[in-house]
């Protein structure tokens, strides 16, 4: 597996959407990746990049999601 910018796993909402903004917000282009292991934070997290502009690619991992996010 490649070199995740942001894991989310085990983390409840809020929380996993305010750091990947935050990560977006620091990055502002490129590309960002985050692991989750919730479908609510996947969507979460989705909605929010692509309301900010970023495209959003989403791989399953077994029980886990890797999302990479490019701008």
């Amino acid at each position: 597996m490649r070199e995740v910018d942001v894991d989310v796993c085990g983390l409840v909402c809020p929380e996993p959407v305010l750091l990947v903004k935050k990560a977006l917000e620091a990055k502002t282009q490129g590309t960002v990746t985050v692991l989750a292991d919730s479908e609510a934070a996947r969507e979460n997290i989705k909605r929010l990049a692509t309301g900010k502009g970023w495209t959003v690619k989403v791989e399953e991992q077994g029980e886990q999601w890797l999302l990479t996010l490019t701008k």
